[in-house]
């Protein structure tokens, strides 16, 4: 019986994909895609040609009978994510509930995801954690806060370039101005940075200069 694959992909190092996400794509009939650009431009690199849909969260909902359907009648689908693994703060969990409420078959590739390497590199706790991916924008956010702020395992989030400074400062007002945290972004890429510091220290720092990229913020649990 035909599968849905989760295939990892490079966070951003092209190099860090493994030689068997690269055998499952090259054999899989069709390529579900967030950016098809963007998987385009990683299957031309490894030299694929294959037929991709576009699957992303303003068509996901819609989408996932045909996607059941197509798997049910014999193709073999491979999903990805412009980066890291799918489910992880990017689209998936619906095709992957759907997929196994229908009984058919979904196999998970191990490979990267960017609060792995965050996490470990932090030189913060690593043994208990919780991922909170990115916190509400507007609605719910001083709640969660509040409710993190008692948390005592070493706290990953993920956040936006242009909202870093904001939730740093929000982080020094609900964890304390003194709560140990490591900010990640551009991981593996030429310009990989990892600035430790307090909460306070990391957005005066970050304020100070221009900031892009994809952020994986690490802060240390409650005492």
């Amino acid at each position: 019986m035909a599968k849905l694959y989760l295939v990892p992909s490079p966070i951003g190092n092209l190099e860090d994909i493994t030689l068997r996400a690269i055998r499952i794509l090259k054999e899989v009939d069709i390529v579900l895609a967030e950016d098809t650009r963007t998987t385009g431009f990683l299957l031309k690199h490894l030299g694929l040609h294959k037929k991709m849909f576009a699957h992303h969260q303003h068509n996901e909902h819609a989408a996932v009978s045909e996607i059941v359907n197509m798997i049910l009648a014999g193709s073999n689908i491979a999903l990805v994510t412009d980066a890291g693994t799918p489910g992880i703060s990017d689209p998936g969990y619906l095709v992957i509930k759907e997929c196994l409420n229908n009984d058919v078959e979904v196999e998970c590739l191990p490979g990267a995801t960017a609060f792995v390497p965050a996490l470990v590199n932090s030189g913060l706790p690593s043994d208990r954690f919780c991922f909170e991916g990115f916190l509400p924008i507007k609605k719910g956010r001083q709640t969660r806060l509040k409710e993190l702020a008692e948390e005592t395992r070493t706290m990953i989030f993920y956040e936006s370039p242009f909202r870093l400074v904001k939730t740093l400062e929000q982080f020094a007002e609900y964890f304390g101005q003194e709560r140990k945290a490591c900010v990640s972004r551009e991981l593996t890429k030429m310009f990989e940075e990892n600035k430790r510091g307090t909460v306070t220290e990391l957005a005066a720092y970050f304020a100070a200069k221009t900031v892009k990229g994809e952020i994986v913020i690490v802060v240390a649990g409650k005492d």
